[in-house]
């Protein structure tokens, strides 16, 4: 498979596949592609299925194989942003925020990611359910608005507000921290969680996560009268 990506900040992921190649996308995700590419459905069991739920990810995976000769398939972005390509192998598993994949090969899995203080996670918000992608394959990623990256060392942290961690390597941990002090809680404007990653490992950060922009414009929307 190769690909180019195209036309930040409004990018599109281009793959060309040899015959017999496959790339797996979630519903939707496809934007043109040539004749030859041959669509299947597929849930994958309903153990991955809830899982691909619980992420905020759609319950049904699309598989689009070349057949008959080079295929050609296009996946672009849902929002201004970028989307980044992964390699990924054993041992260079990725950790994403839901609804960051586009598509990957076949040979990626994706799953639900677990932090160890589940319930505070849960309570944490929607930034806390992320996936993992594992297995061995190219991965392509969505993110919002312009990505900063840091590289963390043993120990080291970084402190983000909910929704802005991106991505990470599966070198690092996360944990969910409430906001010390009430006055901070109420006055702060900064909400009541902090997501806290610890290295090592790199991180890729956001800075338009979608839930603070429409947050940002809902006082502008016109309301019933």
């Amino acid at each position: 498979m190769r690909y180019s990506i195209e036309g930040e900040p409004l990018p599109v992921v281009i793959c060309t596949l040899d015959p017999g190649e496959t790339m797996i996308t979630e519903s939707g995700a496809m934007s043109w592609m040539t004749p030859n590419m041959k669509m299947e459905t597929s849930g994958g069991g309903i153990g991955k299925m809830l899982g691909r739920a619980f992420s905020g990810e759609n319950l049904f995976q699309n598989r689009y194989t070349a057949q008959g000769g080079e295929g050609m398939i296009a996946f672009a972005s849902s929002f201004p942003g970028s989307i980044r390509a992964f390699q990924i192998a054993p041992g260079q598993e990725i950790v994403a925020q839901k609804k960051a994949f586009l598509a990957s090969t076949s040979g990626v899995d994706l799953s639900v990611f677990f932090q160890r203080k589940v319930g505070a996670g849960l309570v944490g918000g929607e930034g806390f359910i992320m996936q993992k992608l594992s297995g061995q394959g190219m991965a392509f990623l969505e993110f919002d608005g312009f990505v900063k990256e840091y590289d963390l060392q043993p120990g080291q942290q970084m402190v983000i507000d909910t929704g802005y961690l991106a991505a990470m390597t599966a070198t690092c941990s996360i944990d969910i921290q409430t906001v010390p002090g009430l006055k901070n809680i109420f006055l702060g404007g900064e909400g009541i969680f902090n997501t806290v990653v610890t290295g090592p490992g790199h991180l890729w950060l956001q800075t338009m996560p979608v839930p603070q922009l429409a947050g940002s414009l809902l006082p502008y929307m016109p309301t019933k009268g």
